[in-house]
């Protein structure tokens, strides 16, 4: 009667010999061109003197995806929106400080409450402000509290 045992240790014994013999280095040449272009080979080349090397000394290329970095380039409407913020700062402080309470209590309002009425300015009726206007709203009071809350 066969046992298993002998033959698990024999295929785990192959699989061991053939990923150890997989790892080892490969030669590798390179060499420039008469146009500065560096190529690589398994094989050297005759006519260029070639430089030898092992697979496992090349530095290998990360892999994947790098996100390219915006840039942030100020608007002229964020330039003006500053500046104006600024002059509010430096010639009427208390107004300021108002604008940063209000802008500041709005914020926790929308960014607590999802069922929101507003007053339609043409009708002068109460509706129910929609998502759209609520993020546009939450958006706004953001920048208000980066332009009058911070130093």
């Amino acid at each position: 009667m066969l046992t298993l045992r002998p033959l698990v240790i024999l295929f785990s014994t192959i699989a061991i010999l053939c990923l150890s013999l997989s790892t080892s280095a490969t030669v590798i040449y390179s060499w420039v061109d008469k146009d500065g272009k560096t190529h690589y080979s398994q094989e050297p080349p005759a006519e260029a003197n070639a430089e030898r090397q092992y697979s496992e000394d090349i530095e290998r290329d990360k892999i994947g995806y790098v996100a390219p970095i915006k840039k942030t380039t100020q608007s002229s409407d964020e330039a003006l929106r500053q500046a104006e913020a600024l002059v509010i700062k430096e010639k009427d402080s208390k107004q300021a400080d108002s604008i940063c309470d209000n802008a500041t209590h709005s914020l926790k309002v929308l960014t607590t409450h999802s069922n929101l009425n507003r007053k339609n300015e043409q009708t002068g009726e109460v509706v129910t402000m929609t998502e759209v206007e609520r993020q546009a709203a939450i958006k706004e009071n953001q920048e208000r509290v980066k332009l009058f809350c911070q130093p």
